[in-house]
This record gives structure tokens, C-alpha cells and sequence, in this order.
């Protein structure tokens, strides 16, 4: 059992939804912020969208901004990325991760912020 555990992703036709989960431990939940990050073969790992878990301030790239959705349920200490019209270029494996704010309160949406790591879901979308 890792700090992070993730579940959901799979294949999908475009235009699909998926939902991925991920469940902090204890101890990683008390990191103050949550993000999900993506990583197509041959890229760069990029951040997709975060969420601050005191206030729940939201970022989503501009990318996924109007199909995916970050939450969270502090209760069961998980944090979900809802994804709608999903498109080809969607395809990669997703991360999630936890790390601190910034002195500001804002969470990073660079990868190098960010501490413990989930381990990793693929998501295939075909055309």
C-alpha cells in the first residue's frame, strides 16, 4: 500500500467520460495540495489540475479546462479527476500527487513540487 493509491482510468472512445480516484494515507494527507499529472510516451510530464485542500481552489489546464473537473472528499481523504470529452490526445498515464503550497497558498502545477506520487493509471482514448 503506497502513500498514494490510485483507481479508474481504462480505455474509451472519444467523446467518453472517465473518472479517476485517488486515496491519500494518513500521512500524505496532510499535504495541503493535490494534483493529477499526465505523461504521454515520449513527452514531458505535464500537470492537468490541482486542488488545495484547506479551501478547495481548483486549477485546470487549458487543455482540460471545460471537460475535466478536480474534487475531492476530505472525509475519505480522496481526490478525484472527472473526465468528460475525452479526445485522443487525452491518451497517456495519470499520476496523482501531494505536495505543500506555495508561500502564497496556491498549489504548484509544476511536477518538481510535488512530494509522493501515485502509481500511475492508464488512459486510452481512441478515435
Amino acid at each position: 500500500q503506497g502513500d498514494l493509491v490510485q483507481s479508474g482510468g481504462g480505455s474509451v472512445q472519444a467523446g467518453g467520460s472517465l473518472r479517476l480516484s485517488c486515496v491519500a494515507s494518513v500521512y500524505t494527507s496532510s499535504r495541503r495540495c493535490m494534483g493529477w499529472f499526465r505523461q504521454a510516451p515520449g513527452k514531458e510530464r505535464e500537470g492537468v489540475a490541482t486542488i488545495e485542500r484547506g479551501g478547495g481552489a481548483t486549477y485546470a489546464a487549458d487543455s482540460v479546462r471545460d471537460r475535466f473537473t478536480i474534487s475531492q472528499d476530505n472525509a475519505k481523504n480522496t481526490v478525484y479527476l472527472q473526465m468528460n470529452s475525452l479526445k485522443p490526445e487525452d491518451t497517456a498515464m495519470y499520476y496523482c500527487a501531494a505536495g505543500p503550497r506555495s508561500a502564497i497558498g496556491a498549489c504548484y502545477i509544476a511536477s518538481d513540487r510535488y512530494n509522493y506520487w501515485g502509481q500511475g493509471t492508464q488512459v486510452t482514448v481512441s478515435s
